[in-house]
């Protein structure tokens, strides 16, 4: 392809045009992924707010009725006897665990408590005191929720099947955690409410980027693809070569004036 613009000729070579055209497709496809991404996290974070606007008391019926992040109130007997850290969770940059104790409801049910943060003691041999001190039912409210997920697979770490209370485990699964139990759990947790007894640092808040960090990544990806459009169009034209005067391509006689 050919194209002459004034003194300009725009001449872009095959192999330059589709080295282009591939970065231009892969700017666009990672801009739209970027974009889906904050749709979603955008739906969720909505469906987290609208989640804190009541509470629901959630009877006898499983949490599996219920919305992720929706707050319910429930009434169980701890087993302070057979609780869980996770490992490797970090608030405000101090290591520490999440404190996962089973609930267990009038039913015969078993949901685990996430009772919040409690600082790592130094070693793994130092764990922090996470003892109930009431033996009693209670009522207790939260937010219907998953355990942690590890990012990569070098972060998990099954509970222990045997040794002493409270076990440490990183990023486990409810499976591993009601194989060592001996007994079945709700296939979600509850997030203890901050101002609920029995608990520890509960600051949650939805894991990952905020949406508008996704839509902007998005926008980023587009002005690549934008940017590698002008490069094709600048680094494919060229000026032409002026052509000589009439008077400069007249034959010389050899005679001066």
């Amino acid at each position: 392809m050919h194209l002459s613009f004034g003194r300009r000729q725009f001449s872009p070579s095959p192999a330059f045009t589709l080295l282009m055209l591939a970065l231009c497709v892969i700017f666009i496809a990672l801009g739209r992924w970027q974009w889906r991404r904050g749709t979603f996290r955008a739906a969720e974070h909505a469906r987290f707010e609208r989640g804190a606007r009541e509470v629901v008391a959630l009877g006898s019926a499983p949490l599996t009725q219920i919305p992720d992040y929706q707050r319910v109130s429930l009434t169980g007997t701890y087993d302070a006897a057979h609780q869980f850290l996770l490992d490797n969770m970090t608030y405000h940059d101090v290591d520490g665990y999440q404190v996962l104790t089973p609930l267990v409801r009038p039913g015969g049910d078993v949901v685990l408590v996430n009772r919040g943060w409690v600082p790592f003691l130094g070693t793994r041999s130092n764990l922090p005191d996470v003892s109930i001190k009431t033996a009693a039912a209670v009522t207790v409210t939260g937010r219907v929720g998953d355990l942690p997920t590890a990012g990569l697979a070098s972060g998990r770490a099954p509970a222990p099947a045997k040794g002493p209370w409270p076990r440490v485990t990183g990023f486990p699964t409810l499976a591993q955690l009601s194989g060592v139990l001996g007994r079945p759990l709700d296939p979600h947790i509850l997030l203890l409410d901050p101002h609920e007894p029995d608990g520890y640092v509960r600051d949650w808040r939805l894991a990952g980027i905020p949406p508008m960090q996704n839509f902007a990544y998005a926008f980023e990806w587009w002005c690549f693809a934008i940017a590698a459009l002008v490069m094709w169009v600048m680094l494919s034209s060229k000026r032409e070569a002026q052509r000589p005067a009439e008077s400069d391509r007249r034959p010389s006689n050899g005679v001066s004036r």
